[in-house]
């Protein structure tokens, strides 16, 4: 799961000071969600699958197929 997180942040060029600040939370705070050492809360992985219009389920390894939602499907 967090190396999917990593991929998926660096596929799209941003820094995780980016993310972090996306997410409202400090960079190291965000470092440790990628690193495995801090467990991801759920509304974060929410949060993190809708900012790359994917499911929770492809961020969790369940599934490979990684565009789930449209795009332009946003709320």
């Amino acid at each position: 799961m967090y190396k999917r997180i990593r991929e998926m942040r660096e596929d799209s060029d941003l820094l995780q000071k980016d993310l972090a600040e996306y997410l409202h939370c400090t960079q190291v705070a965000y470092s440790r969600y990628e690193l495995g050492t801090r467990d991801i809360p759920t509304e974060v992985l929410i949060s993190l699958a809708k900012f790359h219009h994917t499911s929770v389920d492809y961020l969790l390894g369940l599934t490979n197929i990684k565009d789930v939602y449209p795009r332009d499907n946003e709320k």
